[in-house]
């Protein structure tokens, strides 16, 4: 019973959705953390524009709307959108195809529309089945660029590419160009702010200085860039950095000129529904990943509903296209800045979108001070940790199934591109899933009977298509002659593909070769699982069973779940079962020998509720009493439940040999039913043996009642202080109904109900 809390706990808090924090209830953290992902977002947003060959102040226009309208739409606590490095490419290739970058706005509101659609039909799903391995290595490949991306800025050197991630070309090829460089261009200025900028950062949270909750590290690393920076100026001018080495916000003199408007002339040209469609699912994609990614990371681990953040995003591609932005994702770089400088709800999110706008209209002289090297320093400390020594050991320490695909995933991403990367990783993650349905379809165990050795082979709980190749293996190498029982009762879902499967070997495969094949439990048809829904669905009340008729009511709710195939199967090793025994059982069940079937599986109750003691025929005797005196005093049962079965065979083999004059061992399992006088003679001879065998087998559960309370005081005592009850069960095997009596309560002398 200790184990009913977890499961109330478990309940309650699935109906806390998402379990976001309010937000204005964490302002010393997401102020703070948006200025400093605001500082990183600023010339991400100046690179990704100019790469894909689009106005500078398109890519500030989207980093406005990624953080005031998708941030404010969007349920993320964490998740930072704007114009992304990911999807950049696409943008390039579109704005040339079209001829313009107006036209081009046209697919990008077309694209966000499409978004709108896609996560209102709730396709987001397909983000909750990437595989943690793939996301972890987009994360580690992200972290490897991150590093790599900003030495140019580390070094203080330009290259001829613009200020950004460059995910869609080679990343070999880009390392080797970066390296080049080196030799040409190094800035001592920049050299020694990003050595300081690297110490404060990696030595911070081991001072006393980490108690100033204000002062994030990555904020003190840029003010203290702009001030060491002013101070060679004017005291070591070798060592100013200026022009390309600083943040270049370009100045707006007039705010009508930030927007660029679609020409929706060219609605009909093909190409830019095309455009309009690829922007839309790479878009998409790059987001369910990103907020996938983002979740992971997360210190409390909340979920992104992927739906809702479709929509969010397609409402803020739209308006990007309408005022002149470029394309908009979750971006994990500054989702991973964002948690990484304290983020804890949307705000941060929000905050950083309004310091854009600002920042576009009145602060760009300041903002122009902050030298690029602090900015590459706070960068390169993210990817650290997303590609971390740490990360690559803890997931070799699961396997093969899961590092292979991790460094696959890595490896491809930095070949190609994120999308193309995730999708070869992807794929290998697909074998290593097949490989396990392969092999994890079913248990089989290999019995033996009096009547010979068979095979058993008890399904899954879902089986899907991905089984067939292993079901199909399996049941074609049965031996010749075999015995076989295919058991299907505790599958809650089997694929049609699957079923035929069984059909044919049944019918062809098994009569050939001669074996023998039952099929058990399985249902004329399968519905797919529901979303569980924690808030609308009646759950069945987890408590303890605290008095006698609780306990009865459960029994007969059990037995219902039996006949419609409820059930739940639990195969534990002996450690976790002990875990089961240590409470109170809730019922002692007293029954024929002549009866096999799993009481549990009958009335469908936990491991060790239920302790079954035998009395063949339902005829109770003194010891017999005593020992169900012993359940109740000693182990603490609080329900009696005698229970009969239809088709008894020893009561039908005494009923036999009564009628034909025999003398019979058996004959005392119907002495009290003929002592009662209700069973004469000749009313025994007009009737059917199989319902003669029924009625006395009823008969005798009502006597065993009777006697129980008649020769023990103490269940008497309990029984009048409500702390034990007695009950009669009678299980028709025809139907797998079990029959209930009310509670017993003592009859006057005499009377048996």
């Amino acid at each position: 019973m200790g184990r009913l809390p977890k499961l109330i706990g478990f309940v309650n808090r699935a109906k806390q959705e998402v379990a976001h924090k309010p937000m204005f209830s964490r302002l010393d953290k997401d102020i703070p953390a948006g200025i400093v992902v605001f500082l990183v977002a600023l010339p991400l947003c100046l690179g990704i524009a100019l790469a894909s060959g689009a106005p500078l102040i398109s890519g500030l226009i989207s980093g406005v709307i990624g953080g005031l309208v998708i941030g404010f739409i969007s349920k993320s606590g964490t998740s930072v959108s704007g114009p992304a490095a990911s999807v950049s490419a696409v943008v390039l290739i579109a704005i040339q195809e079209l001829g313009s970058f107006e036209v081009f706005l046209v697919a990008l509101f077309i694209a966000g529309i499409f978004q709108i659609i896609i996560g209102t039909l709730k396709a987001g799903i397909i983000a909750d089945y990437m595989p943690q391995s793939i996301i972890k290595g987009l994360l580690a490949a992200i972290g490897i660029i991150l590093i790599f991306s900003q030495l140019p800025y580390a070094f203080g050197f330009e290259q001829d590419k613009s200020q950004m991630l460059q995910f869609d070309d080679n990343f070999f090829e880009y390392i080797h160009s970066v390296l080049l460089s080196l030799y040409n261009s190094v800035t001592a200025g920049a050299v020694f702010l990003t050595l300081l900028s690297l110490f404060i950062l990696i030595f911070w949270e081991k001072t006393i200085l980490k108690k100033i909750k204000l002062l994030p590290p990555a904020l003190v690393v840029v003010i203290l860039g702009v001030v060491i920076n002013l101070v060679f100026k004017f005291l070591l001018p070798g060592l100013h950095l200026d022009g390309i080495h600083l943040v270049n916000i370009p100045r707006v003199d007039n705010l009508l000129t930030l927007f660029t408007f679609p020409d929706f002339t060219a609605i009909w040209n093909k190409n830019l529904w095309i455009a309009a469609l690829t922007i839309g699912v790479i878009a998409s994609i790059s987001t369910l990943l990103n907020i996938e990614a983002t979740d992971n990371i997360d210190s409390h681990k909340r979920r992104t509903p992927p739906n809702r953040e479709l929509i969010a995003q397609g409402i803020g591609n739209s308006l990007a296209g309408l005022l002149g932005g470029i394309a908009i994702t979750s971006v994990i770089v500054r989702s991973s800045v964002n948690i990484e400088a304290g983020g804890e709800t949307k705000l941060s999110t929000i905050l950083h979108g309004l310091l854009l706008l600002l920042s576009v209209t009145f602060l760009s002289t300041l903002l122009n001070l902050i030298p690029l090297a602090s900015l590459a320093a706070i960068l390169i400390v993210v990817g650290y940790k997303l590609a971390s020594l740490e990360v690559v050991k803890s997931i070799f320490k699961k396997g093969l199934d899961q590092f292979l695909p991790f460094i696959v995933t890595i490896i491809a991403i930095l070949m190609t591109d994120v999308l193309i990367g995730v999708l070869i990783g992807s794929a290998l993650s697909i074998f290593f899933l097949l490989r396990s349905n392969y092999y994890n379809p079913f248990f089989i165990e290999n019995s033996r009977l009096i009547q010979g050795e068979f095979i058993k082979l008890e399904l899954s709980n879902e089986v899907s298509f991905l089984n067939k190749p292993s079901i199909k293996n399996t049941l074609w190498s049965v031996p010749d002659n075999s015995k076989v029982i295919i058991d299907a009762t505790f599958s809650s879902y089997i694929d049609q593909d699957i079923i035929e499967v069984l059909q044919d070997f049944k019918n062809t495969f098994a009569k050939d070769h001669g074996i023998e094949v039952s099929i058990i439990g399985l249902k004329e048809a399968y519905n797919l699982g529901e979303e569980i829904d924690f808030m609308e669905k009646s759950l069945e009340k987890v408590k303890e069973k605290t008095n006698p008729q609780e306990i009865l009511d459960y029994l007969k709710e059990g037995n219902l779940k039996y006949i419609t195939g409820n059930l739940v199967s639990k195969r534990l090793r002996n450690k976790e079962l002990s875990e089961f025994l240590k409470g109170a059982p809730l019922a002692t069940v007293v029954n024929c020998i002549d009866m096999r079937e799993p009481l549990n599986m009958l009335l469908n109750t936990g491991i060790g509720d239920l302790i079954p003691l035998k009395a063949a025929g339902n005829v109770i005797s003194q010891s017999l009493v005593q020992s169900i005196e012993v359940t109740c005093r000693e182990q603490g049962a609080k329900l009696i439940l005698f229970m009969g079965n239809s088709d008894n065979t020893f009561i039908k083999k005494a009923l036999k040999d009564y009628l034909s004059g025999n003398s019979s061992e058996l004959e005392y399992m119907i002495r009290d039913a003929l002592q009662s006088g209700k069973f004469s003679k000749s009313y025994l001879q007009r009737k059917d043996i199989e319902i003669l065998a029924d009625e006395i087998s009823q008969f005798n559960i009502k006597i065993c009642m009777h006697k129980t309370v008649a020769q023990s005081p103490h269940i008497m005592e309990m029984m009048k202080a409500d702390k034990v009850g007695l009950a009669t069960g009678y299980f028709d095997r025809k139907t797998a109904k079990v029959t209930f009596s009310n509670l017993f309560t003592e009859p006057e002398k005499g009377s048996i109900s």
